[in-house]
């Protein structure tokens, strides 16, 4: 399926010099969506798979909606401030700002297989530390997968040494 048919892009948005990739027309359509569900599924399963983390917020939709189709776990990477009890951060800069990503200490087994899912892969900083995250709570990232793929920023580089699947690049 050719899934940039329905991705819209909006030029110096939210500030001049990006190109803002949005999904929202991918999601709209829900035969669309379930195929992209789908596919980033069926990469899931390839890989081994036990564990869904989405940092958020897009990871959130798109990652456990995948969760959901392989009938396996989900767990959110919050922002700052989003998470009660005992948690562990990362901070990390994005392509316009910074951010701060938190998971409970409790969201990963030890040697749990873990697949990260957003929805772009750009610069990588999100997922990089997102990775950070599972690595100090002890799961195995056993590989990424996305909606877009931002080639010229060269994410793959910054990530990590583990398989990445991603539906359209630009």
């Amino acid at each position: 399926m050719d899934y940039a048919k329905y991705i819209t892009s909006t030029p110096d948005f939210p500030i001049k010099g990006i190109i803002f990739r949005d999904i929202s027309p991918l999601l709209a359509n829900g035969k669309v969506f379930k195929s992209a569900v789908k596919e980033l599924a069926n990469f899931g399963q390839k890989v081994g798979a036990e564990l869904i983390v989405g940092p958020e917020a897009r990871g959130f939709i798109i990652g456990a909606a995948v969760a959901n189709e392989l009938t396996i776990g989900f767990q959110p990477a919050r922002r700052e401030g989003k998470l009660p009890g005992e948690v562990i951060s990362e901070s990390y800069d994005l392509e316009y700002g910074k951010n701060t990503l938190v998971m409970e200490k409790t969201a990963i087994k030890t040697d749990q297989k873990v697949l990260l899912v957003d929805d772009l892969l750009a610069t990588g900083g999100t997922i990089n530390d997102t990775k950070n995250l599972i690595t100090r709570l002890g799961g195995k990232v056993v590989g990424a997968a996305f909606i877009i793929e931002l080639l010229n920023l060269k994410g793959r580089k910054n990530i990590g040494d583990f398989p990445v699947h991603s539906l359209i690049t630009y």
